[in-house]
């Protein structure tokens, strides 16, 4: 099977070879498997094939077929998990930051998938939800954290508990919030974010607010907010990969700490001297994105019940609220 997409070269792009280009901007790529499509014609740059040394330019249209692997037996492993819940039909785990969620290129182990196979053999039978576009493998798993995003998860146990599940996270009838810090003051104490998200024209490895992307809407209010950095809690309508991280840099209040979507660089001004190295050090204190899953309610697909869950904000998140504290006292 082969994926086809396009991406369109930014302005202000240095000169780079065209497969360490692809390679270091698509997912689930590897420089050789980029050449070899390179040299099948399965590449073309503003229409014509070329050679992989090719230079790409700022606005070249690249047309891409790449070839997506079947993915390997998903296996369980004995990983320690946080359940904060469990029954015969679901359970609730608390995801630390650093676990993949599911299975998936490069990461076909260690994930918290692996990790609940080994735990529940109900979710070892379970037949896998693969999907085509991202190469996933994820029996069990209703809705998705990023690796680096931390909290509240629910799983099912069997195929009409995840379709029942599935449905109220679609319908939003579930409830979602997560917390978070992020860089910047707020004009508006609260507000809403509805931007359609899609992947990026111009890094594949990236999700973007996208005009024919798919419909994402995301309600913040400040809970605290410090001289350049607040803390806010967020409610999903929909769950897009990356919602929030796109979304709040797309307002420019980037989650703190997130490489991926401009958290790790100083975003406001007059960070200068002092603050300076406060930055530094909280962004040392803060290796990932700043961003925990921290309620999460649905209603049980076989009992009826109202089901609502809460964790407790982790150890980083917590240091850095506590520094910013101290700071502004």
């Amino acid at each position: 099977m082969k994926n086809h997409f396009e991406i369109q070269i930014p302005p202000g792009q240095m000169k780079e070879r065209l497969d360490v280009y692809l390679t270091n901007h698509t997912e689930n790529a590897t420089r050789n498997k980029v050449q070899e499509a390179i040299r099948n014609g399965e590449v073309t740059v503003n229409g014509a094939v070329v050679k992989p040394s090719y230079a790409v330019l700022p606005n070249d249209l690249i047309s891409i077929n790449l070839s997506r692997p079947d993915p390997p037996e998903v296996k369980a492993e004995a990983i320690p998990l946080e359940i904060i819940y469990e029954d015969d039909f679901l359970l609730v785990v608390n995801k630390p930051a650093g676990m993949v969620t599911h299975p998936a290129y490069k990461n076909y182990s260690g994930t918290l998938v692996n990790a609940l196979m080994h735990h529940s053999e109900k979710l070892s039978q379970l037949h896998a939800d693969d999907d085509e576009e991202f190469d996933i493998v994820r029996p069990g798993i209703v809705h998705r954290l990023d690796k680096d995003t931390s909290g509240l998860l629910v799983v099912a146990k069997d195929e009409t508990t995840h379709q029942k599940l599935a449905k109220q996270f679609a319908a939003k009838t579930s409830e979602r919030e997560y917390h978070s810090i992020v860089w910047g003051t707020f004009k508006q104490l609260s507000g809403t974010i509805d931007a359609p998200l899609g992947r990026s024209k111009r890094d594949r490895k990236k999700v973007a607010v996208v005009e024919d992307g798919k419909s994402a809407v995301t309600d913040y209010e400040v809970i605290e907010q410090f001289d350049y950095l607040a803390l806010v809690k967020l409610h999903l309508h929909t769950g897009r990969t990356h919602q929030i991280r796109v979304h709040l840099s797309h307002i420019n209040h980037p989650v703190f700490g997130d490489e991926t979507y401009g958290g790790r660089e100083i975003v406001v001004g007059g960070i200068e001297g002092k603050r300076k190295a406060e930055v530094k050090n909280l962004l040392e204190m803060m290796p990932r994105q700043a961003l925990h899953a921290k309620k999460l309610g649905f209603v049980h697909p076989k009992t009826k019940k109202m089901m609502r869950f809460e964790s407790d904000l982790p150890v980083d998140i917590l240091s850095v609220l506590l520094r910013l504290r101290k700071q502004s006292v």
